[in-house]
C-alpha cells in the first residue's frame, strides 16, 4: 500500500486521539471549576470545545476521502469506518460535556448552600468520567495489542457501573432532601439531570471502546 496511504490512516486516527483528549481536558477543567466554585472557568472549559465538531467533520470528510482514493484492506476497513461511529459519539459527549458545564455555571451563580455538599459530592462521578476518558485515549494508542485492549475495555464498563451506583446513592439523598417542606423541588431534580451528564458522557465512551475492538478484532459494529 501507498506511503501516502499509511500516512493519511495515521493522521485521522492521531486526530481522533486528539478529538479524545481535548474532551478530557474540557472534564478536567470542570471539576477543577467546580472544586473552586468558579463559574468563569467553567466558561473557559467551554470555550475549549467549541469549535469541536468543526474538527469531528473534518474526520469524516477525510475518511471519505481515502476510500475514494485508495482501496483499504478488510482490517483497514473495519477502522475506518469504526472513525464515522466514534465521531458520532465524541459530538454527543461534546454535546453532554458542553451542557454540564453550562448548567453547572447557572448552580455555582446560584450559590445555594444547600446543593453545595451534592455538587460537592457529585465530583466523585466526574473523577470516574476521568478515568474512562484515561483508558478510552489507551486503547486509542494501543491500537495492536489485543489482549490490552480488552482489558482496557474491562476498565471503562466498571468505571460505567461505578457511574451508576455512585448516581444511585445521589438520587436517594437527593429524595430524601426533596422531601422538606422549604425547599425547591424543581431544583434538585435539575440537579440530577445535570449530574447525569456525566453518566451519558460515560456511556459513550463506552461505545468508543466497542468501537476500537471492532476495528481491531471484527464482530459487530
Amino acid at each position: 500500500m501507498l506511503p501516502q496511504y499509511h500516512d493519511s490512516r495515521h493522521a485521522v486516527r492521531d486526530t481522533v486521539i486528539d478529538l479524545v483528549e481535548n474532551l478530557q481536558n474540557a472534564n478536567k477543567l470542570a471539576i477543577d471549576a467546580v472544586k473552586n466554585w468558579n463559574a468563569q472557568e467553567l466558561e473557559e472549559a467551554r470555550k475549549s470545545i467549541k469549535d469541536f465538531k468543526t474538527i469531528t467533520e473534518k474526520v469524516d470528510n477525510d475518511v471519505v476521502v481515502i476510500f475514494a482514493k485508495y482501496t483499504p484492506s478488510a482490517k483497514d476497513l473495519r477502522e475506518l469506518v469504526s472513525y464515522f461511529k466514534i465521531t458520532s459519539a465524541l459530538n454527543r459527549i461534546q454535546n453532554n460535556t458542553n451542557s454540564y458545564l453550562k448548567n453547572m455555571q447557572t448552580v455555582i451563580m446560584e450559590d445555594n448552600k444547600d446543593t453545595r455538599e451534592f455538587v460537592d459530592d457529585s465530583l466523585r462521578i466526574n473523577k470516574c468520567t476521568l478515568d474512562a476518558f484515561e483508558y478510552t485515549i489507551e486503547m486509542l494508542n494501543t491500537f495492536d495489542d489485543d489482549d490490552k485492549i480488552k482489558k482496557l475495555n474491562s476498565k471503562i464498563t466498571v468505571e460505567q457501573s461505578k457511574t451508576e451506583d455512585i448516581y444511585s446513592l445521589l438520587e436517594k439523598e437527593i429524595v430524601q432532601k426533596m422531601s422538606d417542606a422549604d425547599v425547591n423541588v424543581q431544583e434538585y431534580f435539575n440537579l440530577l439531570k445535570y449530574f447525569r451528564k456525566n453518566l451519558k458522557i460515560v456511556d459513550r465512551l463506552e461505545t468508543i471502546a466497542q468501537r476500537v475492538i471492532f476495528a481491531r478484532m471484527g464482530g459487530k459494529l
